[in-house]
């Protein structure tokens, strides 16, 4: 998957980690938005690592997989900043 992809993707995956995420967040919606597209590079980086192959498209499971990705980040960076 193109690099354009997955900031495209990573948007959509920080929303969906926003509003997945239980608690008040500190960063604000830019912050997560950009821990989303983080969160996409990781979570595709992990999916290749453990197997899963490599994306192929905007779909489902690259969805999946950078919401988790982006879910990661997300508690991470809420541990670090309180």
């Amino acid at each position: 998957m193109g690099v354009f992809s997955w900031i495209i993707l990573g948007l959509l995956a920080g929303a969906l980690a926003k509003w997945l995420m239980p608690g008040d967040d500190g960063g604000g919606w830019i912050a997560t938005m950009g821990l989303g597209i983080g969160g996409a590079f990781v979570g595709g980086w992990v999916g290749a690592f453990i197997g899963l192959g490599p994306a192929t498209g905007v779909n489902i499971g690259s969805l999946v997989t950078a919401t988790l990705g982006a879910f990661i980040l997300l508690f991470i960076y809420n541990k670090f900043i309180r």
